[in-house]
């Protein structure tokens, strides 16, 4: 026996266009701020990974950001082009590659430093709401991580 929908079956109902949608725009509100930077929004989102801990893998890059390796390599490149890091090869297994801030990686940290405060603004809500949402965005993405690893 199949669920009937909760909610009728129209684009403004379905919680996947609000997300969607959410996330086009809140790309949109991140590009003047990246521009100044220099970085498009899945570079910035790999910096923040390297900010975080410099001298990681590409796989453990991609597996923060939810992307594969083949995904996020060409980022990575392009990276390495603007001389914000470093790529190289693992001395016990070839196969790993590790990304290293070099110093203007690390200088870009300081110049960034404003961008979150300027998307809260943006928003217009109160710093509660934003952090209650994204804890429960997160909770979301788990949960549904969770499910498709079931099959």
């Amino acid at each position: 026996m199949t669920q009937r929908p909760l909610l009728p079956l129209t684009l403004d109902t379905q919680l996947c266009f609000a997300l969607y949608s959410a996330s086009l725009a809140m790309t949109k509100a991140y590009k003047p701020l990246l521009d100044r930077l220099g970085l498009t929004y899945p570079q910035y989102l790999a910096m923040l990974v390297l900010w975080e801990g410099d001298d990681v893998t590409v796989k453990d890059i991609a597996a923060r950001l939810n992307l594969d390796s083949a995904t996020i390599t060409p980022l990575l490149k392009r990276l390495e082009a603007q001389g914000y890091v470093e790529r190289t090869r693992g001395t016990d297994d070839e196969r790993l590659v590790f990304i290293r801030l070099t110093k203007a990686g690390t200088s870009l940290k300081r110049a960034a430093r404003d961008v979150p405060t300027e998307i809260f603004g943006a928003t217009g809500q109160a710093r509660e709401f934003l952090f209650r949402l994204r804890d429960d965005l997160a909770q979301l993405r788990g949960t549904l991580n969770e499910h498709l690893e079931r099959g």
